[in-house]
């Protein structure tokens, strides 16, 4: 083991089935890997299970383990297997130690019963939702190819009536991308959630029309386009800066934030400089470098036959997590926001620069055009937290000053421009 590499903290995404889903979302990158395994009955056996239970655990030297749960989908093991994994966590606690289990799901087959163990458990459940009705059904569908927007609602008016803790997972993708206020008011004021987290669909199409690997420079007529992207977060960065900062909170403004505020993560992956610390394991034990990178060539081995800490700080995940900085061309490096974006997700660069050089990130435009955006009333927010006030006094600052330009303007004919951001 190479204990220099080694993080006091270890994140895995466990799929205990692997990427079997009740669903067949068109979008899903995940439900192919199944072919990864041709043989497999896809159910994480008890021997994994307290294997990865006792090593994360060991791996641990903070007292607090976060124990994600995902799929596929993950309820399709059943509520016993979890209580089984409950159990275990007791078992191998150590004196101080607590546990924060996640499970991300698409909420069909919630019931009384998951809600009352998930209560009782303190479980954070992520729930996925693409927007309402006919923007969800675009492409969350199940495998006769139906909309899933009235059995996902049910699981999240369940998670609510047992008061369950839960945040909301949306794409953006082709289809809801051009509908960014439609998307974001629903989830503030139907689905009632106050944490969202936006993840872009970019599917990359293989040599061979698959989308199994992280390969090639076509992306499906899914994935949502560069610019729309940015369009996308900008109209509701502008919405959340106004009137909501504070009340709802979006993962994507408050990494944006942290790295204004030069802090040392983000708080996501994609935007920090380097890796390498959120991996993934199968049902089988497999551990990969990356939930997004579950391919032959990313396997750092299995925890039956080799400890989980010294697969995450083997000198491969090393170089895996520091080549997100190392791989980037000097044109990211050079850019103004580069300390915002740190080029984004390694799985998105398949793009070359003006200049030739490969490692270009295919949603660059979009996430210049956000950046660039939201420059200035991040500089607003970010000094008066550094001054002591809460980031909410922003929208005072932004509200009074919009009020200021707006009587200047109606006294020659003219309008204030519908947007903040500043050059």
């Amino acid at each position: 083991m190479t204990l220099s590499y080694r993080s006091s903290r270890i994140h895995v995404l466990a799929k205990p089935t692997g990427a079997v889903c009740n669903l067949a979302c068109k979008y899903c990158f995940f439900l192919s890997k199944e072919a990864l395994y041709p043989d497999s009955d896809f159910r994480m056996s008890d021997e994994v299970l307290e294997a990865y239970i006792r090593q994360l655990i060991e791996a641990h030297r903070t007292p607090q383990v976060t124990i994600a749960w995902q799929g596929g989908e993950p309820t399709i093991m059943g509520i016993d297997f979890y209580r089984r994994a409950i159990k275990l966590q007791e078992k191998y606690r150590r004196p101080g130690m607590t546990f924060e289990n996640t499970m991300q799901t698409n909420g069909t087959l919630l019931n009384d019963e998951w809600c009352r163990f998930f209560k009782k458990n303190n479980f954070l459940i992520g729930i996925s939702i693409d927007g309402p009705r006919e923007l969800h059904d675009a492409y969350r569908v199940n495998r006769e190819e139906q909309g899933t927007f009235d059995r996902v609602m049910h699981g999240l008016r369940l998670l609510k009536k047992h008061r369950v803790e839960y945040n909301i997972l949306t794409t953006v993708n082709h289809v809801n991308a051009d509908h960014p206020l439609e998307v974001y008011r629903f989830l503030r004021d139907e689905a009632k959630t106050t944490w969202i987290q936006f993840i872009p669909i970019v599917e990359r199409i293989n040599v061979d029309g698959s989308t199994l690997c992280q390969e090639g420079d076509r992306v499906s007529e899914r994935s949502v386009r560069p610019d729309q992207l940015g369009n996308f977060l900008i109209s509701i960065f502008d919405e959340w800066i106004y009137n909501d900062v504070g009340k709802m909170f979006v993962q994507t403004f408050e990494a944006a934030a942290r790295n204004w505020m030069k802090l040392p993560s983000s708080g996501m992956c994609v935007f920090d400089e380097t890796c390498g610390t959120g991996l993934a394991m199968e049902h089988n034990g497999d551990i990969y470098s990356c939930d997004h990178f579950v391919e032959p060539k990313y396997l750092l081995g299995n925890i039956l036959e080799k400890e989980l800490a010294s697969l995450v700080s083997s000198e491969r995940q090393h170089s895996f997590g520091s080549n997100k900085k190392d791989s980037l061309p000097m044109e990211c490096l050079e850019c103004d926001v580069y300390f915002a974006c740190h080029g984004e997700c390694p799985k998105n660069r398949f793009l070359k620069t003006s200049t030739g050089e490969a490692g270009l990130n295919y949603l660059c435009e979009g996430w210049k055009a956000f950046f660039h955006h939201i420059s200035y009333p991040m500089q607003i927010m970010v000094a008066l937290m550094l001054r002591g006030y809460s980031a909410s006094e922003v929208m005072r600052v932004l509200s009074r000053e919009r009020a200021s330009q707006e009587r200047a303007l109606s006294k020659i004919g003219l309008t204030s421009p519908p947007h903040v951001a500043r050059d």
